[in-house]
């Protein structure tokens, strides 16, 4: 896992990673409101995240 990189240990990081964290952080919040909305459980959500999270990390990390 030498590849991969802490962000808060890279600081300082460039206006375009911050901007992106931050409409990262708005799209998923979106995403969540609509599924709430629509009536998903809250558990659903939950997992589909971390699933979604884990798949990810593996990728990372392969």
């Amino acid at each position: 896992m030498s590849n991969v990189t802490r962000l808060r240990h890279a600081l300082p990081m460039s206006p375009e990673i911050n901007k992106t964290i931050v409409d990262l952080g708005s799209v998923i919040a979106n995403a969540v409101n609509v599924a709430k909305a629509a009536g998903l459980p809250k558990g659903l959500i939950v997992s589909l995240l971390n699933g979604h999270a884990q798949v990810q990390t593996n990728i990372m990390v392969s």
